[in-house]
This record gives structure tokens, sequence and C-alpha cells, in this order.
């Protein structure tokens, strides 16, 4: 029922893009001050929403993978954020269960969007 192979281009996008964020907010300090939360659930919905638009499972399985896909990114991305010593250890599990909501948003958009792929 899962595309494994779609999942993970998804979760690969994820990462490079949250290593980039995190790249940015180590050494710029606006990034840091008012694009690292908002950034990094940005990149999990879009995550989320590349494996629904891509794989068109149907909003279920498309929110509960995008969850999984943001999930992952996210706690990759807060964690070379701690490894960098930009963010402490303990904001490790608000950050990827909030990234885990905004990557289940993503997948529901994502699904919207491949219904409407359909109808043309």
């Amino acid at each position: 029922m899962i595309d494994v192979f779609v999942m993970i281009r998804a979760i690969i996008v994820g990462i490079v893009l949250q290593a980039v964020l995190m790249t940015a907010v180590h050494f710029i300090p606006y990034v840091a001050q008012h694009v690292f939360l908002f950034g990094a659930m940005m990149i999990c919905a879009t995550a989320g929403y590349l494996y629904a638009m891509d794989t068109g499972k149907g909003y279920f399985t498309s929110a509960t993978v995008a969850a999984i896909v943001g999930g992952v990114t996210a706690l990759v991305g807060v964690g070379l954020s701690v490894a960098l010593r930009d963010a402490p250890a303990h904001i490790v599990p608000m950050f990827t269960t909030i990234c885990v909501g905004t990557g289940a948003v993503g997948g529901v958009f994502g699904q919207m969007a491949a219904n409407l792929k359909r109808l043309r």
C-alpha cells in the first residue's frame, strides 16, 4: 500500500532541504531568529505534499505516510541543529511532533493535488 520508492525520494528531498536550512541557521543570525521553526515546518509539509501528490493513494494513507516523512526529515534536521549546538537537545521531541503534524497536513493537500491531476 505504501510506495516505498516515492517515500524514500520525498525523505531525501526533505533531508537535503533541512540540511540547507540548518546550515543557514548556523551561519546567519536572521535565519536563526525568524526562519528556524517555520522553515522546518514548511520543508516537512512540502516533503509530505510531494509523497502524496506522486502516489495519490487516498487521504488516510497519504496523510499517514506524509506524517512519517515529515517526522523523519524533522528528526534529521533538528539532530543536525543540536549537533551544531544551535538548539538545545530538549527541543527534539517538540520539534519533531510539530513537523509530524505539518507533514500530515502536507499529505492531505498533496492528495487534493493528486485528485485534481486525475480530473484533467
